[in-house]
């Protein structure tokens, strides 16, 4: 299953061009625009040092709330999960192999962009690697776990695409994965700290420049009780058909 599950990922040009390719089209363009200088948008750090973990959080993002979204809404709609249904074939075993496949894309997506930012820009990272592994697990395990709640409740792939639409958007703009949360507006400001997100790019952004956990009991706890709570919904609302 999870072999066959990462074929059809490839196979699909939606699911790898936002999770392997955007996100470098997109350091690349940033980079050739504004280098990698210290900026006072990141408190003195360099531009690109700074935006790696944001842009490591739109994938995780994208990953979540898109690849699994709208794999399982097709295998229902178009009666693959039916027929798996009549196989030794578990929920557990189908839901499994795409975690598998969707969190080892996510981390070739990442490493894809931390491997552009040293050859290219000469990235510097501060961080320890394996904090920073850490984070980056915990972050794409919650964001998952939300992303197969909606694949249990969604009927249909459009509407699946919709709800991912009006949940991506938002938070990518809002929650500092592009630029810094500081420089919105007050009020705006407030709204982050609904968005799940804002927590990854906090948690994230802080690893990667050696900041300790205890710095960031409330994004670990945030993500830790997502990760909980979508693990025991998904469970509960996962549908054959």
């Amino acid at each position: 299953m999870t072999w066959m599950e990462a074929k059809l990922f490839l196979r699909e040009p939606a699911s790898a061009f936002f999770t392997l390719v955007f996100p470098l089209m997109y350091l690349l363009l940033f980079g050739a625009i504004s280098g990698n200088e210290p900026t006072p948008q990141f408190g003195g750090q360099r531009t690109l040092d700074a935006s790696i973990p944001g842009l490591a959080a739109m994938i995780i993002c994208i990953a979540g709330l898109m690849s699994t979204t709208m794999t399982m809404s097709t295998y229902r709609e178009k009666g693959v999960l039916r027929r798996l249904r009549t196989t030794p074939v578990s929920p557990l075993v189908v839901l499994v192999a795409q975690l598998i496949v969707v969190f080892a894309m996510t981390a070739l997506g990442m490493l894809l962009l931390v491997a552009a930012g040293v050859l290219i820009f000469h990235m510097r990272f501060e961080g320890n690697t394996f904090s920073v592994l850490a984070g980056f697990t915990l972050s794409s395990l919650s964001f998952f776990a939300i992303g197969f709640i909606l694949a249990g409740i969604m009927p249909t792939v459009r509407s699946a695409w919709v709800v991912a639409m009006v949940l991506l958007y938002p938070m990518l703009l809002l929650s500092g994965a592009f630029f810094t949360v500081e420089l919105l507006p007050a009020a705006v400001q407030k709204v982050s700290a609904f968005l799940p997100l804002t927590y990854v790019v906090n948690l994230l952004r802080g690893l990667w420049v050696g900041e300790p956990w205890g710095q960031h009991l409330l994004d670990v706890g945030v993500l830790a009780g997502m990760l909980v709570f979508g693990s025991i919904v998904s469970a509960r609302t996962f549908r054959w058909e």
